[in-house]
């Protein structure tokens, strides 16, 4: 009597919006990375190298996490206005 590996159920990563605190499925989330060069970037594909944070596809958890700077403990580091209207932008053109 062995296992049949064909009915392994998979166990579906959950990542924590650093915005509103909700745990979700990973692939609801954006992720947000601090690159080994220093910069911040919105990694829509999830694979890009860095230390990342994630957040929902929402302006308003944005706004949340740059208001507790959740995102800036998250990442380690400062972020900047310009930044985050960057990632904004992106957010919003992504949910068209």
């Amino acid at each position: 009597m062995g296992t049949n590996n064909n009915m392994r159920v998979r166990k579906v990563p959950l990542r924590q919006c650093t915005g509103c605190g909700e745990r979700k499925e990973k692939k609801e989330l954006i992720r947000i990375i601090k690159t080994p060069e220093d910069l911040i970037e919105v990694d829509f594909t999830g694979k890009k190298n860095g230390r990342g944070a994630y957040i929902c596809n929402s302006t308003e958890c944005l706004r949340l996490a740059r208001k507790r700077k959740s995102l800036e403990r998250s990442l380690k580091t400062s972020i900047p206005d310009e930044v985050y209207q960057q990632i904004e932008k992106e957010m919003v053109s992504d949910e068209n």
